[in-house]
This record gives structure tokens, C-alpha cells and sequence, in this order.
């Protein structure tokens, strides 16, 4: 029984561009950058700033604590101080779904929008933010509900299963809708604006400011708070920032039809039937457990993160299996990537370069370093990189191409450093922020470095996830302030901001903050 259904990325690429009109003629005449926007704060020209950091956060209450809202607490006495939040991916928790916003997402940063202090008066697609959130979309804000589940009503035995499982899955009523409720909720979502006057009225009042080849969206805080696409970019403080959807390019490539292919694909196929088998004994242990005993829900919380562990898993073996597929690459975003950040290398006011997008390229939580989808984002992200140094050549001096690149997938708050791999992503920091609310992950039993054909490729330089085990079970869930700071060469001062759950109680924790 599958809980999850990921669409085909033709199918992602396709509906998110209809949203946004993209490239509609009456955008077009008017010069209109839609993958860029101006944040109008009256601070964006300070070389000195903060800003914070979540990712993998849009979850509910667990059993008698709510990670999310806890996280969201660390943040409160830094609000003031940060000019925005980058949100990491899988903003809602399981599959997208609109009724989830008001709970997983609303509520818990109520702070951070106008008209906070009554939360449940606003709707998922009418937020506007005080201090703004810029979000890339996770795999969660794509998925759907099986064509099981779309089709046939309560009454079937295998949702009744899963309801009575008491797993806290958050799961709604149908899903995303391929990510439609992640585009209503944070994307200037153009497809309401039927009539060609209105849609240019909408471009004349909120595409204004000015770029070097016409106009792009103004941000403004506390007014107009939309983003002109799934994946963009910003400049703020002599700092470029590029926000990408990962989740158009990480499809594994074909299992070839050779022997050594048609041996693998028979693992695949074994290990994912194992995987159900130990989802369904978890789900049928589930429902024998009573959520009101504290030692019970402890069990209920550890069955729902593996549950939701497998799951992926089981995701990522069918990528690999699907024979039927016709792999695609969004080749017009990673374009679009290759030419801004070449752009930005012959920009002279421009200083630094950070980088955020979903699925981790390196990383030492149990599941992701092998799965099939991190290679994919590493190569074709790696191809990306190394195609611009060729072009800025020696440009950038002893400086990576990207001073820090932000992900979230892996519930965990992590910070790696790659080797010189000789490709163009060595000698770049990479932070896992991924353990802002969702069930949290361990490290891989491997250790803290990265091979690669016998090579290494990165290291681990901190890993802060679920630890312990029976009654010394600890739960660190966590986020980040970055303050950036330096001239012509920033420094960025990251500082992990943690609440642990343990033992049934909170426990805030400093962690000692670390330059880079």
C-alpha cells in the first residue's frame, strides 16, 4: 500500500509553468523577469545582515509536543533581527494537501503574518507575510494520494487501515494536486487572471522593479509577499541568492537492459517487497497502541518515522524501476542556473553566492547518500557548476563558485565541506537544514565522510539528528540564523538554534556557532 504518489516531472514542469502564465505575451511586451524579484525592505543595500533558516518543518502536534511550533519559538527573539526566512522544502507534511495549511504552516508562524494574532482567519492562498518567507518547493509539496485513495471513499479496508493506524501521517484528503497548493500559497499565481486587462493591471502594480532588461517583482513585506516562480533569484547585502527546484531534476537515469542491470533491478524488486512487508507490520503494530500512555506514544513517534523513512525509500526504488518512464531533466531551469551564476560572476557589486534547493547532493543521514535521486541532483548540479567555471575561469581567485548551498530532505541539521573532487563543487560548504519539524533521521553508520569511487568527496563536519536509544531517545529538532558579515569577501557566521525532546520534556541548547 503506497501513501504517497510522486507525479512525472514533465507533468510538475508543465502545470507550474501554466500557473504562473510563463511567458505569456502580455508579460513578455512588458519586459518581465519572471524567475527574479526585488525585496522592498528598505534594507536591501546593508553588506551587514541575518537571516534564518528551516526546512522539512510542515508537520502537526506529535504525541503531546509540536516540533514545528518549538522551532518556530527559537526563532521569535531573532524575528526582529533577520531580515528573512529561507524555508528549505516540504513546507506541508504528508502529501501537500491544502487543509494542512492552516495547522502545519500558519499556526505555527503565526509571528511572521499580518494578521497572526487570529490565524484561523487566514487562508492558505491570501498570506502575507510580515518578515518574509521564501520557500522551494520539497518533494512533499508535489505529492499526490495514490489513484487508490482519489478514487474510492472511507469506506475501503486499506484507508480505514491506515486511519486506524493512529500514525500521525497528516495525509488530507487527496494531495498537493501536483503541487497546486504550494503554488496558490506562495507563487503569484497569474491563472486566476483571466482577462488580459486584468493580468496587466496585476503586472503594472507589482512588477515594477527594474532590471537590466526590463522589470521583475518587487517583494514587499507586509503588503504584496508572492514569488514569480518556483525557482528564483535575489540580491540582498552584495549577495546573490538562487532558489531552485530540485525536484525537476532528480530522476534517476534507466537501469540499463544488461546482465549486471537485469540482476540489479531484481534487488530493487526484492528490497522494495521487504520494505512493504515491514511498513504494513509497523502499521499493524500501530493499532494495537494507545496513544494516551506516554511509553506508547514514545513507540508511535519511532513507528511514524520509520514508516514515513520507508516510504521514501520505497519512492526512490521506483523511480529506478519504472520502465515505462521517459527520463527528463529540466534542462531550462539548470540553463537558467548556469547563465545567472556566470551573470553573477561578472557583476561587480555583487560579493557572495548562496545557493537553496531541496534534495541534499551530499549528506550523511542513514538513507539519502546512496539513493538514486542524490546522485542524480549531484551530477547533473556538479555538470551545472563545472560548465560555469569554464566560462568565469580564473574570475573567481582561490574562491569556490558558491560560498554555501542550503538543503533540506534530510531531517537533520548537518554542515559537510567537499574535498577537491576536481569538479567545479569542491572546496564549497553545504548545510543540511532538514529537522525543523518532521520526524527526525540518524547518521548513517558509515561516519562522517563522503566516498566516491574510492575517492573522498566530502566530510561531515557536524550531525545533529536522532540519537540515543529506550529512555535516553533524544530528538534535536532545529533551524539556523546566518549572519553575514566582511566586505568584498563575506563571512558567513552560522548559528544553530536547537530545542531537544527528551524524555517528554524541552531542552533548549546552545550550540557553538562556527564561521565559514
Amino acid at each position: 500500500m503506497k501513501l504517497v504518489s510522486d507525479p512525472p516531472i514533465a507533468d510538475k514542469i508543465r502545470n507550474m509553468k501554466q500557473r504562473v502564465r510563463w511567458q505569456d505575451p502580455v508579460i513578455l511586451e512588458r519586459g518581465i523577469d519572471q524567475t527574479r524579484l526585488v525585496l522592498d525592505d528598505g534594507g536591501s543595500d546593508d553588506p551587514e545582515f541575518s537571516f534564518l533558516v528551516v526546512g522539512d518543518s510542515g508537520t502537526g502536534a506529535h504525541r503531546g509536543h509540536n516540533p514545528q511550533r518549538k522551532v518556530a519559538e527559537l526563532m521569535l527573539p531573532h524575528h526582529q533581527e533577520c531580515r528573512f526566512m529561507l524555508h528549505t522544502g516540504d513546507v506541508i507534511y504528508l502529501v501537500g494537501s491544502k487543509e494542512y495549511y492552516q495547522e502545519n504552516f500558519i499556526k505555527p508562524y503565526r509571528e511572521f503574518l499580518v494578521g497572526g494574532e487570529h490565524p484561523k482567519r487566514i487562508a492558505y492562498d491570501q498570506m502575507i507575510f510580515q518578515r518574509p518567507i521564501l520557500p522551494v518547493p520539497g518533494n512533499h509539496d508535489y505529492y499526490d494520494l495514490p489513484l487508490l485513495f482519489g478514487l474510492v471513499s472511507l469506506t475501503t479496508m486499506p484507508l480505514r487501515r491506515l486511519l486506524r493506524s493512529k500514525l500521525d501521517l497528516d495525509v488530507g484528503w487527496h494531495g498537493s494536486w501536483q503541487g497546486d497548493a504550494y503554488a496558490k500559497a506562495f507563487l503569484d499565481y497569474l491563472k486566476v487572471f483571466m482577462l488580459p486587462g486584468d493580468l496587466a493591471r496585476h503586472l503594472d502594480q507589482h512588477y515594477t522593479a527594474k532590471t537590466e532588461t526590463g522589470r521583475c517583482l518587487r517583494y514587499e513585506p507586509g503588503h504584496f509577499t508572492r514569488l514569480p516562480n518556483r525557482y528564483y533569484t535575489f540580491c540582498y547585502g552584495g549577495i546573490d541568492f538562487f532558489a531552485l527546484d530540485s525536484n525537476t531534476f532528480n530522476d534517476p537515469p534507466p537501469i540499463p537492459t544488461t546482465q549486471e542491470g537485469d540482476a540489479h533491478r531484481k534487488q530493487l524488486e526484492v528490497r522494495r517487497n521487504e520494505l512493504e512487508q515491514q511498513k504494513m507490520q509497523l502499521m499493524e503494530t500501530a493499532a494495537q497502541l494507545n496513544p494516551d500512555s506516554p511509553k506508547e506514544a514514545d513507540q508511535l513517534d519511532d513507528i511514524q518515522h520509520e514508516v514515513s523513512q520507508i516510504e521514501e525509500m520505497i519512492v526512490d526504488i521506483d523511480k529506478q524501476l519504472d520502465t515505462d518512464k521517459i527520463v527528463v531533466t529540466d534542462s531550462e531551469q539548470l540553463e537558467w542556473f548556469k547563465h545567472r551564476l556566470i551573470e553573477s560572476w561578472n557583476t561587480a557589486d555583487v560579493r557572495g553566492r548562496v545557493v537553496f534547493f531541496h534534495h541534499p547532493p551530499y549528506v550523511t543521514e542513514a538513507t539519502k547518500w546512496q539513493q538514486a535521486q542524490t546522485l542524480a541532483v549531484r551530477d547533473r548540479l556538479r555538470d551545472t557548476l563545472n560548465a560555469v567555471a569554464r566560462v568565469v575561469g580564473s574570475k573567481t581567485g582561490d574562491r569556490p563558485l558558491v560560498d554555501l548551498v542550503l538543503n533540506g530532505h534530510a531531517h537533520c541539521l548537518e554542515h559537510l565541506e567537499t574535498m577537491d573532487a576536481s569538479a567545479a563543487d569542491s572546496h564549497i560548504h553545504w548545510i543540511v537544514c532538514g529537522g525543523s519539524g518532521y520526524s527526525l533521521r540518524r547518521q548513517r553508520t558509515e561516519g562522517a565522510d563522503l566516498m566516491e569511487d574510492q575517492k573522498l568527496v566530502a566530510r561531515s563536519h557536524l550531525f545533529i539528528g536522532r540519537n540515543g536509544r529506550g529512555s535516553q531517545k533524544r530528538r534535536p529538532y532545529s533551524c539556523l540564523r546566518i549572519d553575514v558579515t566582511g566586505d568584498r569577501h563575506p563571512k558567513f557566521i552560522i548559528r544553530p538554534l536547537v530545542a531537544e525532546w527528551h524524555q517528554r520534556q524541552w531542552h533548549n541548547y546552545e550550540i557553538q556557532p562556527f564561521t565559514i
